[in-house]
């Protein structure tokens, strides 16, 4: 590591990514491999090759990080022991994780694997790093979201090392978070194929909007707080980026690193990084212009203003050169295309170069300059000897075995049912229900009235729900209003981050909502391990995926309206219902709670026509969610009845119970 002992971390995407971070004075590079990563678009890299980059790296004295950070489906755990036994065996320097089971199996059958949590996690408070390292993982990559002063709060004798993304693009919901791309498409976000919704446009009244494209990441100006608080690693995002863009970021922050006085002269380089418009975002406690209003990157040269047979002409003030790469975006429809300048001819700021007429384009339409390359980085790698790691099948299914949950579960059909609304409690059939859960905000159960009749009667059902963020100024809050339901006599709590049950006393009943993710045996076996009485599966998994399970304890949702976007960023939907439509014609809800933005479908997920599809394979426990919904005795007379016969509610979707999940 260099002298400043702040690592910076680099992406690589290929091999001249790769060697484009190293040059550029990477300490430490994060790479995906063909399989279980978020980028799954990415070049990406083989197994075979990985020896190879290992040794290149150690040759600069940089480490190699391994991204495992995708949720992984139940039968993908045989191949995901074998890749974690490859990586083990060639001594990569850690991986960076997101899914429960992925972290329980490196830590029980793969010791010498030094973990990472994964943004994905949605770790964004000191009571997260506290759990994280209790469980013995080495480091924790923040939240996006977190401002200056929370970071400050967090770094604060940090109980391990911390991470956090100083440039790159941004996603609009919390990473992990977002279920948007998958409910459009059955595309998962938290699968590497997310199909960025954030970016497209949408219809707020009769006015097309980007409403939710964030501008990029860029935290020079933050640079010198961050180390003083001790953050041990700041990241760069781009494994889908160019080498030409890796080399420039990584110099750019290299500069600023090793010589602060010089962060004027990294500006100026990171302004050829060929991507969005930046924002300092919530670090720099100002995310008011933080939503651009077209989703192109590139340097915008200006607009075409002639074209000819087999020539553009524009005007530019700023200096093309040969093999420069550009973007033309058409002005009416927004689709773009790229082409390389080759036998340009300028003078006097007026450039013509020639175009071969095969894409329409027009007088107006704007171009961008979108890569330039000042180096070459080789792409063909030594050959090493990449060693044959494969585990026995013995010891394979010996492994996957052992995920088996003792089955003590009652053989009886058992209703949960979420509200974030008092004025459900007259219309709830509490004799018909096993636990009633309360989402509520802060302000709200501050508010509740924990001995009013309803609550003291049915103590013994009530859950109390616990958010997906809890910002760190709010822990004292919330652990008061946790006593007090506690010394009220509600001793159950659904949580929806792991970490949240230090936030409880050792006498209450823990249980995980759907957000904290089981995919797979060895996720929920973990959440049995630490003692987690029900948990939920996704929202977004699918039928192939839940018979395949072993494990079938927990809770299945068969009505809810999901959140597609969960955010700190606010967005503006300029008409009274707040609703806003895509390409498709599709409508979508904006919700607003507590300092939240929550994006919703205009109809809810129902899947009581395939209950007894479940109820045949082995599940039993399920869920009504009626979050997001007015109180109405009509609805919930209606759920109870359609439960029972079996049919949906309408309208309606079944999210990718069917067409299943990618």
């Amino acid at each position: 590591m260099h002298k400043n002992k702040t690592e910076l971390l680099v992406p690589a995407g290929s091999v001249d990514s790769f060697r484009a971070a190293l040059r550029g004075g990477a300490d430490a590079v994060y790479l995906g491999l063909k399989r279980f990563n978020a980028r799954v678009r990415a070049n990406n890299f083989s197994e075979e090759q990985l020896p190879a980059i290992l040794q290149e790296a150690r040759k600069h004295g940089a480490k190699v990080y391994i991204t495992l950070n995708t949720v992984v489906k139940n039968a993908e755990l045989p191949s995901l022991l074998d890749f974690m036994a490859y990586l083990e065996r060639v001594g990569v320097d850690a991986i960076i994780v997101q899914d429960w089971g992925v972290f329980a199996l490196a830590r029980q059958h793969f010791p010498r694997l030094t973990i990472h949590a994964s943004t994905q996690m949605g770790t964004h408070n000191s009571v997260g790093v506290d759990y994280a390292a209790q469980l013995g993982i080495k480091r924790v990559v923040l939240a996006r979201e977190l401002t200056l002063p929370e970071v400050e709060a967090v770094a604060d004798k940090p109980a391990c090392e911390l991470e956090i993304f100083i440039h790159g693009a941004l996603c609009y919901s919390f990473s992990g978070q977002c279920f948007f791309s998958s409910y459009i498409g059955g595309r998962g976000a938290n699968r590497g194929m997310c199909s960025q919704p954030c970016r497209m446009v949408y219809q707020d009244r009769q006015e097309k909007k980007y409403l939710f494209n964030l501008k990029d990441n860029q935290q020079l100006a933050t640079l010198g707080q961050l180390r003083e608080y001790g953050i041990h690693s700041l990241k760069v995002e781009g494994r889908m980026k160019s080498a030409d863009y890796v080399y420039q970021v990584a110099s750019a922050y290299r500069l600023a690193l090793d010589h602060p006085e010089k962060t004027n002269d990294a500006e100026a380089m990171l302004q050829m990084d060929f991507g969005r418009e930046k924002t300092g975002y919530f670090l720099a406690q100002n995310v008011s212009g933080a939503i651009a209003d077209n989703s192109n990157t590139g340097i915008l040269l200006g607009p075409i203003t002639r074209v000819g047979k087999n020539e553009i002409t524009f005007y530019s003030s700023r200096e093309l050169k040969n093999n420069d790469r550009l973007r033309i975006r058409h002005a009416k429809t927004n689709q773009t295309f790229n082409l390389k300048v080759e036998d340009l001819w300028e003078e006097k700021g007026r450039y013509t170069i020639p175009f071969d007429g095969k894409q329409a384009v027009a007088a107006g339409d704007e171009l961008y300059l979108i890569g330039r390359r000042e180096q070459s980085f080789p792409s063909r790698l030594p050959k090493v000897a990449a060693p044959q790691v494969r585990l026995s099948l013995q010891q394979k299914n010996k492994y996957l075995q052992q995920l088996a949950i003792p089955d003590r579960t009652p053989d009886r059909e058992s209703l949960f049912i979420r509200v974030d609304d008092s004025g459900w409690f007259p219309f709830i059939r509490t004799e018909e229900v096993e636990c009633i859960l309360l989402s509520l905000g802060r302000h709200q159960l501050e508010a509740l009235n924990l001995d009013q009749k309803f609550i003291q009667k049915n103590r013994a059902k009530i859950a109390i729900e616990l958010p997906k963020f809890i910002a760190q100024g709010h822990l004292e809050e919330w652990k008061k209003l946790i006593a007090k339901a506690e010394d009220k006599g509600i001793r159950h709590f659904f949580v929806s981050h792991l970490s949240q049950k230090l936030l409880l006393s050792p006498s209450s009943t823990v249980s995980c909502n759907e957000q904290v993710y089981v995919y797979n045996d060895a996720a929920s076996k973990f959440l049995k391990s630490q003692h987690i009485n029900h948990f939920c599966y996704s929202l977004e998994n699918d039928s192939d995926n839940l018979q395949k399970l072993q494990n079938k304890q927990g809770i299945v949702l068969l009505h809810s309206i999901p959140e597609l976007f969960y955010s700190r960023m606010p967005v503006k939907v300029e008409n009274k219902e707040n609703t806003f439509k895509d390409e498709f014609n599709k409508t979508y809800l904006k919700e607003s709670k507590e300092g939240i933005t929550m994006v919703l479908p205009d109809r809810p997920v129902n899947l009581f026509p395939y209950k007894k599809q479940l109820l045949g394979a082995g599940f039993i426990r399920f869920m009504f969610d009626l979050k997001h919904q007015e109180p109405n005795p009509r609805l919930i007379k209606k759920l109870f009845l359609n439960y029972r016969s079996g049919q949906a509610i309408q309208p309606s979707t079944v999210f990718n119970f069917k067409k299943g999940l990618q």
